[in-house]
């Protein structure tokens, strides 16, 4: 079993994963595709994001999807064979933000390839259950590790209440900009602007298409 395995300075190589032992709540994945995040880069080139530092080496990704190759006993919702998009974020699930449905904001996440904790850029990975979503028919596995990063778009849009006829404007037009001009398309919104920052750090805005 193989890992792709990143440190700060030195050059990322591989080493073997560590074995995975499966719990009853688990599942077993044989991953698919995995996203590279603009978190991801900044491990790797800066070995930092904030107070989160890369004090060993640690395994990357976190937008992935996979196929479930086995099933923990307790597992009723998914089966063997399922394609599924995996949430990399782990809840305590008993803080009062994880009973109140907001288990986003839980202070004990533990996040794929967020230190101390490895990424699923692997060939297999272990997930709870409950974090693997499977996918419908018509959806492709790489459409699948898409899901996380639509998430975030989905969730930055309806915190701004985009509706039919907002007005938007999107800083930025990374991976998550252009994800969140997609959706905001989708609500509605009847002019969406983007912009830009070009290589002398002068700001461009350009307006979105309108389909």
């Amino acid at each position: 079993m193989v890992a792709n395995l990143h440190t700060y300075r030195p050059i990322p190589g591989k080493k073997k994963a560590p074995v995975h032992v499966l719990i009853d709540l688990e599942v077993l994945l044989k991953m698919a595709c995995v996203g590279i995040c603009g978190s991801d880069v900044h491990y790797l080139v800066n070995g930092r994001i904030g107070d989160f530092v890369l004090n060993k080496p640690m395994i990357m990704g976190h937008e992935a999807s996979g196929t479930v190759i086995k099933l923990g006993k307790e597992v009723k919702h998914l089966q063997i064979g399922d394609k599924v998009a995996i949430e990399p974020g782990i809840p305590c699930h008993v803080c009062n933000f994880c009973k109140k449905g907001k288990y986003n904001l839980c202070a004990e996440m533990k996040f794929c390839a967020t230190p101390p904790i490895d990424g699923n850029l692997q060939q297999y990975y272990t997930h709870p259950a409950d974090l693997c979503f499977k996918l419908p028919k018509n959806v492709t596995l790489e459409e699948g590790a898409l899901a996380e990063p639509l998430s975030v778009a989905v969730h930055a849009c309806k915190r701004a209440k985009v509706g039919v006829g907002s007005k938007v404007m999107i800083i930025g037009a990374g991976t998550i900009g252009l994800m969140i001009l997609v959706t905001a398309k989708a609500m509605g919104a009847d002019k969406v602007v983007i912009a830009v920052a070009e290589a002398n750090n002068k700001q461009v805005f350009i307006p979105a298409a309108r389909k």
